[in-house]
């Protein structure tokens, strides 16, 4: 059992779906095969839902009727006679329709939330799977929902690893056809509510199926080559890195490395599972693995930009040391509202953190200003370049728009405004 990830770039268009169905017809072992929302559906369906839940009903439908637009457009360039795949996408589309038009409580963002943006997986995959029997790869359509167990912290669940284990084999094992079709992102509480894994989460679903069902290997399907020593969306002297060990990974993915979401190579690395991440433009080029190499720097010092961050600075009122007794006060202001904190640095009355931008951000500025005195500036990005030289560090610590500066042996974290 091998499994195959395709991510939303993968599948935005009928050309991409045709180049996914090429990619699987090539692979003769079994394939799980994990399919993302269709290019920005899931940043649509947020669309969708931020309008629902101000009680904005009639926009959140027109706006999803544009979704449902872009993926028609996308059957009727696929099939010949799209009557069956329109069939079952119109089902899971009166489903939304339904549920942006309810009265009920619409309070509990993060539920409502997992209840209607997890459809972009289920329309994908319907017409992924309806497409692979089209040109003759017969398949099966698993709900995920009904096989990745979670808990029920709704927009970051965690997957219950024995009753997943059961539910995700025993479906598998009952099903005749080699390849076997199921989405990323989601999955259900033991009561059957619908949660997601996490933004991104695709990547961590095709990992814990890898986990759950031992198979021999995962492979990401990406619009890039393999593991950059960068974006090349963002800077222009970028290098493939064949090879990556699971800890140089996880601190990449950690740090904001867009190839790989953060919570994918830990149930690989527990099984030796390796993973692969290949270009999906050019199947016959190897891309990148990551496995259990000894970590070594990868040769060439890799830089990870990550936007739409916020540094705040925390000092007690009474100049009282921060560190002594107060710390665990803060951090649990930021647990609270599952702040990611991605960068911490202190000094004896000053904690300085450098965090996602969300939603939550005012609530925990406002929970902390009650005992600390609270500052923050917006529109920051965190570099990290890990295997750091001399020149590239005086390149980007010493340039202008700089705040904060954190060094390493291996790495530099540099916090610094976007506008600079």
């Amino acid at each position: 059992m091998k499994i195959y990830k395709f991510g939303g770039a993968s599948v935005r268009s009928a050309e991409g779906v045709e180049n996914l169905a090429r990619i699987v017809a090539a692979e003769p072992a079994r394939l799980l095969v994990i399919v993302s929302a269709m290019g920005k559906t899931t940043n649509a369906l947020e669309e969708v839902l931020d309008r629902f839940m101000r009680n904005r009903s009639d926009e959140a439908i027109e706006r999803f009727a544009e979704i449902e637009r872009y993926h028609r457009q996308i059957v009727r360039s696929l099939f010949a006679d799209p009557s069956s795949v329109e069939a079952r996408t119109e089902k899971l589309a009166s489903e939304v329709r339904e549920l942006l038009r309810s009265e009920t409580c619409r309070e509990d963002y993060d539920r409502w939330y997992d209840r209607i943006v997890s459809y972009g997986e289920l329309l994908s995959t319907v017409i992924v799977s309806e497409y692979l029997a089209a040109q003759g790869t017969p398949n099966r359509w698993l709900d995920m929902r009904g096989l990745f167990v979670t808990d029920s912290r709704y927009r970051e669940a965690t997957i219950n690893v024995d009753r997943s284990a059961r539910a995700l084999r025993r479906a598998v094992d009952a099903a005749p056809e080699r390849v076997l079709v199921g989405q990323g992102f989601i999955g259900a509480t033991p009561a059957g509510r619908p949660t997601t894994l996490g933004r991104e989460g695709s990547d961590y679903s095709a990992a814990m199926a890898g986990y759950l069902l031992d198979a021999g290997s995962v492979t990401i399907w990406k619009d890039v080559d393999g593991i950059l020593s960068a974006d090349p969306r963002l800077f222009a002297d970028t290098m493939l890195i064949p090879e990556l060990s699971y800890l140089d990974a996880i601190e990449l993915a950690y740090a904001g490395a867009q190839v790989i979401h953060p919570k994918t190579i830990k149930p690989l690395q527990n099984k030796n599972i390796p993973l692969y991440v290949r270009p999906f433009g050019d199947p016959t080029k190897p891309g990148s693995v990551i496995c259990a190499s000894p970590p070594v720097p990868p040769g060439v010092p890799v830089r990870i930009l990550k936007g739409r961050q916020v540094l705040i600075s925390i000092r007690p009122k009474d100049f009282s040391f921060v560190l002594e007794e107060r710390l665990a006060d803060i951090f649990s202001v930021f647990g609270q509202y599952r702040q990611k904190i991605n960068l911490i640095q202190s000094s004896a009355v000053n904690l300085s953190l450098c965090v996602d931008d969300s939603r939550y951000l005012e609530r925990v500025v406002d929970a902390l200003q009650t005992e600390f005195r609270v500052v923050y500036n917006r529109d920051m990005e965190l570099l990290t370049i890990r295997g750091y030289d001399q020149i590239t560090y005086d390149r980007y610590a010493e340039a202008e728009g700089v705040f904060l500066v954190q060094k390493t042996r291996r790495t530099a974290r540099i916090v610094r405004s976007a506008s600079h």
